[in-house]
């Protein structure tokens, strides 16, 4: 009786483990989606499409905003004084938005405002 307890036990133990090793692949995925950033020389606006973009962007011609940081990927704007602009299905469907800060156009996640990709 004894061996058939540790019997079942021991298979319940392992019919357990494939469970968290699935939940763990969904996390590290789940994560690398949320927090990822624009890698040097690729970006979330495809390369070829950068330059077309950047003069939908002028010709729209959206204000500067003007910060004492460098503008990079990374970086966290001010909560109050930026406004951001829905990026045109054109150049790819994101979440992100796009604003002007130092005369220089970026992509943003506006939740968080970090800046995501820069549009040189």
């Amino acid at each position: 009786m004894r061996i058939q307890i540790l019997a079942a036990a021991a298979l319940a133990g392992a019919a357990a483990l494939p469970l968290p090793a699935s939940a763990q692949q969904g996390y590290v995925v789940e994560e690398h989606v949320t927090t990822g950033f624009a890698a040097p020389g690729g970006g979330i606006i495809a390369e070829q499409e950068v330059p077309r973009f950047r003069r939908y962007i002028v010709e729209e011609r959206v204000p500067s905003y003007a910060i004492d940081t460098p503008v990079r990927v990374g970086t966290i704007l001010p909560d109050s004084g930026v406004t951001y602009y829905d990026v045109p299905q054109q150049y790819g469907a994101t979440t992100y938005r796009y604003t002007v800060v130092n005369e220089q156009p970026i992509l943003v996640d506006p939740r968080t405002r970090r800046i995501m990709q820069v549009i040189d």
